[in-house]
């Protein structure tokens, strides 16, 4: 399992990193200056998310709760709803995506607080 996480996240963070970049040089003429700062905030929460998945795997090695998985898969679900639906908004200019956004987020505390417990509840 750790070895997915960590793949899974350097994979989530080299494309953070390349969203980022296409952010900075591929839409700064073509968005405005809201839009810019929308895609800015898919592009750091996959980027958080995306290094803790690293954290995910190492707790996976030590820790034997199968909640520590779970946020994991949590933390990857709240990559593809959050940052996926900033990014489709910004892309199309389809602004009733962002109704779907806040699920992404709380995939995200699913995840933070899963990983708590997990860590907490391990023998």
């Amino acid at each position: 399992m750790s070895r997915l996480f960590l793949v899974i996240g350097a994979l989530a963070a080299g494309l953070a990193v390349m969203a980022g970049a296409f952010g900075a040089h591929g839409l700064e003429n073509r968005v405005s200056a809201d839009r810019l700062d929308t895609f800015e905030t898919g592009v750091k929460y996959q980027m958080y998310h995306a290094l803790a998945l690293f954290i995910v795997a190492w707790a996976s090695t030590q820790f034997t709760a199968s909640a520590v998985s779970y946020a994991g898969y949590c933390f990857l679900a709240g990559m593809v709803i959050f940052s996926g639906s900033l990014y489709v908004l910004v892309l199309t200019d389809t602004p009733w995506l962002g109704a779907i956004t806040p699920i992404g987020g709380l995939a995200f505390i699913a995840g933070w607080l899963l990983l708590a417990w997990g860590i907490w509840s391990s023998t």
